[in-house]
């Protein structure tokens, strides 16, 4: 009996002693969420676990009971099925993050042929286009050089073929710039990665061509500027035929003569040209000659003595007396005498009306100018525009010459008083026949003077000096001879109208009234008439 209980006792306390270390050995293992003092340290910390001499029971006292255990089981259960809950939804983060970028997704996914293959691509392409900028801009650096070669000596062929070569190289580089960022663009559109060759590459790419591409720059400048000059010349071409046949032509009255004029003009709106300066000069002949007529005849109506008056006027008109000039061309030393008067200060921007200099501060804004006046002008009526504007500078021009060329007694004898000339000093205009017929004469004259200033080079004008032997290149006889060449030995009497040498070679002969060099040898058969 005593051994039987002595076992049990023993069994028991077997037993208890297999339930304690078990419970220890679970406690001792490190649970999330456990607390235990750290050493040295008084605050409670998480992730460690108790000793197993502070939950051992001494020998002898009472054991755990099954709930403890059980407890503490279903407490590290729950401990790991929070753990597994927290790995799933950062799962699930990490999906729902791949999902909304795809460059991740890229990134993510195992490379597949064709990407690799396409990327080889990539790079082959890359560095044959490198391999083809490095020899454009080697050929660059040989036409440059040879060009430079071509300039000493001077090689005017060499230097347009080395020039020609160079901006061939350039335009390759062009192309090769081009390609270049055709590739880079496809790049960055198919998400591809760029190379890193690529990527170091391109900034010392970029340095080497810029150079190349603002000296393209200013050759495309100068071509620009090189085929405006082209439409310009063809321009004057086109018209050249139309000017000349409007040079050719003899309209049969005066508005016929300004209709005709302003239909030359209509067709060259876009720049001066020196055969426009040819049609304006014959329309000045043209107006000039009218103006004189109408002054001749009401000196004729007013019984004027036309020689003595001539003689007075021209010296150079009556030579020994003043009978040696026929009355048939008493006209042409008043026509003189007009042209006289109107064309000076010719040479002068404004005819020193005022001190301007602009053409010499900025010749080309003043080339601009005068050619937008002549061609607001060159439809207006002359008097219509100085009702509205008298005292403009056309207005002030025609002002000053008419008081330089109708002087005061001159306009008493004529008109038996002096109101033309009252009015014009008062700066208004009168509205006469005569009066307008003046002014379109010297609208022409102003005309002729807006075009000379607006051509490049202007138009140099020259006299011809009395006694000078006649030069049919340079001059032309207002007198037509019978034999139609004008004889040998006849001078310059007085210069009728100036001439013209033109920037572009041309010259508008001076019309002049000759003479014999010995007067005593004139033969009034000779003459046969006046020229048109």
């Amino acid at each position: 009996m005593g051994s039987s209980s002595k076992s049990k006792a023993t069994s028991v306390a077997t037993v208890a002693d297999l339930l304690h270390r078990v419970a220890s050995s679970c406690l001792s293992q490190r649970l999330p969420g456990t607390r235990t003092f750290d050493d040295g340290d008084d605050q409670w910390s998480t992730g460690s676990s108790l000793d197993a001499e502070e939950v051992s029971l001494p020998h002898g006292r009472e054991e755990p009971n099954s709930n403890s255990i059980a407890s503490a089981i279903a407490k590290e259960k729950t401990q790991e099925d929070e753990e597994e809950e927290e790995e799933q939804r950062l799962r699930i983060w990490e999906q729902e993050m791949d999902q909304a970028d795809p460059h991740v997704q890229a990134a993510a996914a195992p490379p597949s042929s064709t990407t690799t293959t396409t990327k080889l691509e990539m790079m082959e392409s890359l560095e044959s286009l490198l391999a083809h900028v490095f020899d454009s801009v080697s050929a660059v650096k040989r036409a440059y050089r040879t060009l430079q070669q071509a300039h000493c000596p001077w090689d005017p062929h060499s230097i347009q073929s080395a020039d020609a070569a160079v901006v061939s190289e350039l335009r390759k580089l062009d192309t090769l710039r081009d390609r270049f960022r055709r590739s880079r663009t496809l790049a960055r559109t198919t998400h591809a990665s760029p190379a890193p060759l690529l990527a170091s590459a391109s900034p010392s790419l970029s340095d080497a061509v810029a150079p190349y591409e603002a000296a393209l720059d200013d050759f495309k400048k100068e071509l620009k500027v090189k085929d405006a000059e082209l439409q310009n010349l063809r321009h004057k071409l086109v018209h050249s035929d139309l000017l000349a046949a409007t040079v050719s032509r003899k309209p049969r009255s005066h508005s016929a003569r300004w209709a005709t004029f302003s239909q030359g003009l209509g067709s060259v709106q876009g720049t001066a040209i020196p055969q426009l300066f040819e049609v304006c000069m014959q329309q000045m002949k043209s107006a000039s000659k009218s103006f004189t007529s109408q002054l001749l005849a009401m000196m004729t109506a007013g019984r004027w003595d036309i020689p003595a008056t001539m003689q007075s006027l021209i010296p150079g008109a009556s030579v020994g007396s003043a009978s040696n000039l026929p009355p048939q061309h008493a006209k042409f030393a008043l026509e003189s005498y007009v042209n006289n008067r109107f064309f000076h200060g010719f040479e002068h921007e404004s005819f020193y009306l005022d001190g301007s200099l602009a053409s010499l501060l900025d010749p080309a804004a003043f080339r601009r100018s005068c050619f937008s006046q002549f061609r607001d002008m060159r439809t207006m009526d002359p008097t219509e525009m100085l009702g509205v504007l008298p005292t403009c500078q056309f207005g002030l021009f025609a002002a000053t010459k008419y008081l330089s060329l109708v002087h005061e007694k001159m306009e008493e004898s004529l008109f038996g008083h002096k109101e033309h000339r009252q009015q014009v000093m008062a700066g208004t205009h009168p509205r006469t026949e005569f009066y307008a017929e003046f002014l379109r004469a010297a609208k022409a004259v102003w005309m002729l003077h807006l075009l000379a200033f607006a051509l490049d080079p202007a138009p140099t004008h020259f006299e011809a000096r009395k006694g000078v032997e006649f030069q049919p290149e340079f001059m032309e006889s207002v007198v037509r001879f019978a034999s139609g060449r004008v004889p040998a030995g006849w001078v310059v009497g007085f210069a009728v109208s100036p001439g013209f040498r033109l920037g572009n070679g041309s010259v508008i002969r001076a019309r002049v009234y000759l003479i014999p060099r010995n007067v005593g040898q004139q033969k009034k058969s000779n003459l046969d008439g006046i020229s048109s």
